[in-house]
């Protein structure tokens, strides 16, 4: 465990590989604010990460309680360190290009893309203003930011734009001692990936069992993502169940 204090903010931590992520991080031995939805679910998690980690229901499309978030996390711990960027949805998902309603479009992008940029920008003006400067972003992606599934244009397309937020403020932090990275993940299990373990659609039309993995896999590569020094980067990393249909798809 580091002697020297690290803070992370965690959005989507309760439930899922948010969750997952902030018991690899408190047992790394960092201080947690967490981020999601509902309360009760953020103290279900601190209290499984056995910390006194600070709790801030949040919605992230939303420019005012980002900051909210952002400015509680200063006020409790003095600096954010890391923010996974974690909180989505797939709505929509199966639903076919033609019947995709404006309303579940818009909120598709307004928690992938819209809160991912919202959380991104507010960690990245903390970690610019604070001192020592710096600290690390990053960007939950998906096996989806490379190709997609059936029926799942608005999930895909917000995938696919998180790698370009990634890419730009990888760059546009660089002068800040700012890095950012991205995971894409690939089948873990949680409430999200369920139906795989019964039976989802496939590209040539067929119904398959696909094979998932546990969510602390993907908890510990976040880790080592995160224990870095900041001069040095993953920039990328793909974790997936290992015989997922993905290598081959379509």
């Amino acid at each position: 465990m580091s002697a020297v204090p690290r803070i992370a903010v965690v959005t989507g931590a309760g439930s899922g590989i948010g969750r997952s992520v902030a018991l690899a991080l408190a047992e790394d031995g960092w201080s947690l604010a967490l981020a999601g939805r509902r309360a009760e679910p953020l103290r279900e998690t601190a209290a499984l990460a056995g910390t006194d980690a600070l709790c801030v229901p949040t919605d992230v499309t939303s420019p005012d309680a980002v900051t909210a978030l952002f400015a509680a996390a200063r006020d409790r711990f003095g600096r954010v360190d890391l923010l996974f960027n974690n909180a989505g949805t797939f709505a929509g998902g199966g639903t076919p290009v033609e019947d995709l309603d404006h309303e579940t479009w818009r909120a598709v992008v307004d928690v992938n893309l819209t809160g991912a940029f919202l959380c991104a920008q507010a960690a990245y003006r903390q970690m610019k203003e604070q001192s020592p400067q710096g600290g690390r972003i990053i960007n939950n992606g998906s096996i989806s930011a490379h190709v997609p599934r059936p029926h799942s244009v608005a999930y895909t397309a917000t995938k696919h734009a998180m790698t370009g937020l990634t890419k730009s403020l990888s760059l546009d932090g660089r002068p800040y001692r700012i890095a950012c990275g991205q995971i894409d993940v690939g089948n873990a299990a949680t409430d999200m990936t369920r139906r795989m373990e019964t039976g989802i659609l496939q590209a040539n039309g067929d119904l398959a069992v696909e094979p998932v993995m546990d969510a602390a896999d993907v908890a510990r590569t976040v880790a080592h993502m995160a224990a870095l020094p900041l001069e040095a980067n993953v920039q990328f990393a793909t974790v997936m169940a290992t015989a997922m249909p993905y290598i081959g798809r379509g």
